[in-house]
């Protein structure tokens, strides 16, 4: 499960030229263009806490989408590795073993510990019951270098359908949230003390409560 996402995100590398910072994508005429866009405040916030870094490296755990890949490029000058843990979720529910999914996440990512700087979690930890939830958090822990920040997304709302939402950056205020099929639905929503409990390797540098029913939560590691 794990090797056929990587064998696909391979296929980017480090992108050279970085926008400026204070430039955003244009949104393109057409069908996308006329979807509802919601508003963020976190994502300019991981942009910032990154812009400073050379060639900084980000893990994405959300599907591949490619203007997500190219906007962080032009942003940041960035590595991207896509993760698609939604993938995973799906491939254990259909096999009829989600309880598998604590010991997987544990070893799911390669990358050497401290290794990465910034990780886009989205709202993956919405669709793990809590033992999944815990592993998850402290392996993405130990991923982040010292300073490295970490975005992740939490429902406030006790919404079960079965869907995934796909994010698709419109600029750096706006975020796209694409809904596409899933086999499990989210799991019960977890309380702002219990989200911080689980990343207790790093801590809180910003939380936003949205109008979309979304917490938006950056966390950091410290450096000592």
């Amino acid at each position: 499960m794990a090797d056929s996402a990587r064998t696909l995100t391979d296929l980017f590398g480090f992108f050279g030229n970085r926008r400026a910072a204070s430039a955003a994508p244009a949104v393109t005429a057409g069908t996308d263009a006329l979807e509802i866009s919601h508003p963020t405040k976190s994502l300019q916030k991981f942009l910032a806490c990154l812009q400073a870094r050379e060639n900084p490296v980000l893990v994405d755990l959300g599907p591949v989408v490619g203007s997500n890949v190219t906007f962080f490029g032009e942003q940041l000058g960035c590595r991207i590795r896509v993760e698609d843990l939604a993938a995973d979720i799906e491939a254990h529910v259909k096999a009829g073993k989600p309880e598998a999914l604590a010991a997987f996440l544990k070893s799911r990512f390669t990358q050497a510990p401290e290794s990465v700087d910034g990780i886009l979690c989205w709202d993956m930890l919405d669709y793990l019951d809590r033992p999944a939830a815990q592993a998850l958090a402290e392996a993405l822990g130990r991923l982040l270098r010292p300073d490295g920040v970490l975005l992740g997304f939490f429902s406030t709302a006790d919404a079960h359908d079965a869907v995934y939402t796909k994010y698709v950056v419109v600029d750096p205020q706006h975020l796209r949230y694409k809904n596409y099929p899933a086999s499990r639905p989210r799991q019960r929503s977890l309380l702002t003390g219990d989200i911080i409990r689980m990343f207790k390797g790093l801590r809180v540098s910003d939380s936003f409560l949205m109008k979309s029913h979304v917490r938006e939560m950056l966390f950091r590691k410290p450096t000592a």
